[in-house]
């Protein structure tokens, strides 16, 4: 009991340290808001697509669906060397399409096919690959047998970010209001305060946006405007006047308590509900992370890219942009308590009890 009531205490405070880190130095994994300037869809769990995505994905566990499309927008390259794609389960259902030299990581078997489109490709897969021409691109299969590490270094970048975004999400939705939400009519506007550090926070429930069809917001210079929204169960139907331009890089709804969530208007601003089991029927224009997800709707560019970090942590003295994430100094004791933690559970897993 001693034993187990440890963990649970460094795994609380690892939340904390890790929605604050922006990446482990030296180990190219990345955490907290890091996560959202990196990745345009982050999806814990399964992702079942029909739809597309502009900008890069990682997905926790098995993609399928019919077929995607990953990477359609050509994008820097990311100073991470993060590909378009990234599963750390397998690939089924129909061909999935990789653009703009895109390339992909694969933990499992890509029994769905590839299709590789534009510049040369470089695609690492740690089972078998089917259905897919190699043409003048760089594909590797049977890595899991041949670099054991390939997939331990994948399941350890999907818990970090999985360990990392409840944080996040978590210590997001502590933060004291400092702007205001007004209701009139039909209309739900979002009026931004920010406080000195450049940060609005505003307070609703998913009641809230059930009151409403349409929603104003006003940035008023805010470098990032975080809306935490209370509730279990979700539903994301509103209308957004004036449009949903650069909203995604500087609002981030912040979605703690969903266990399900529902979207079926043009969604402007990052969506961080990394609880809840999403379904899409039109596009986020934004960053967003959630549990699973049924993609029907498609992921825009305009990922985040606001300054914000959690206060307990310095502002880097580099930030990333949504071109993918920046590599940046040891994070000295966080990034040593981190590695400690790594530690523990490796030896607990080999050691028994």
């Amino acid at each position: 009991m001693h034993r187990f009531r440890s963990v649970s205490l460094l795994v609380s405070g690892l939340s904390v340290v890790l929605a604050a880190t922006p990446a482990l130095a030296g180990s190219g994994m990345i955490a907290g808001t890091d996560v959202l300037r990196t990745w345009n869809l982050v999806v814990l769990g399964d992702l079942t697509s029909s739809s597309e995505v502009e900008g890069r994905t990682f997905v926790g566990g098995n993609l399928n669906g019919n077929s995607s499309n990953y990477q359609i927008q050509p994008l820097p390259p990311s100073s991470s060397g993060t590909p378009g794609l990234t599963v750390v389960g397998d690939v089924n259902g129909g061909t999935k399409n990789l653009n703009n030299g895109s390339g992909a990581i694969v933990g499992g078997n890509v029994n769905s096919g590839f299709n590789l489109n534009g510049a040369k490709q470089t695609v690492q897969v740690g089972g078998s690959v089917s259905k897919t021409n190699v043409n003048n691109n760089v594909l590797t299969s049977g890595l899991a047998a041949s670099d054991p590490a390939f997939v331990q270094n994948l399941f350890q970048q999907k818990s970090l970010i999985e360990t990392s975004m409840t944080g996040l999400s978590q210590t997001l939705s502590t933060q004291t209001a400092n702007s205001q939400f007004s209701i009139r009519g039909n209309t739900g506007t979002f009026n931004s305060q920010p406080g000195a550090d450049g940060v609005a926070v505003f307070n609703i429930s998913a009641a809230d946006l059930d009151k409403i069809g349409e929603i104003k917001f006003n940035l008023n210079g805010a470098d990032t405007a975080i809306v935490n929204v209370s509730g279990k169960a979700i539903t994301l139907n509103d209308n957004f006047l004036g449009g949903t331009q650069n909203l995604g890089e500087h609002v981030i709804w912040n979605i703690t308590e969903a266990q399900n969530l529902s979207l079926t208007t043009a969604w402007g601003g990052s969506v961080l509900a990394p609880g809840a089991a999403a379904t899409t029927g039109n596009y986020i224009q934004g960053s967003a992370v959630f549990g699973s997800l049924e993609q029907n709707g498609e992921m825009h560019i305009g990922t985040y890219a606001g300054g914000y970090y959690p206060p307990s942590t310095p502002t880097p003295p580099s930030s990333s942009s949504s071109s993918g994430g920046t590599a940046v100094p040891e994070p000295g004791t966080l990034g040593l308590f981190a590695l400690a933690f790594a530690a523990l559970l490796w030896r607990r897993r080999r050691v028994p009890a």
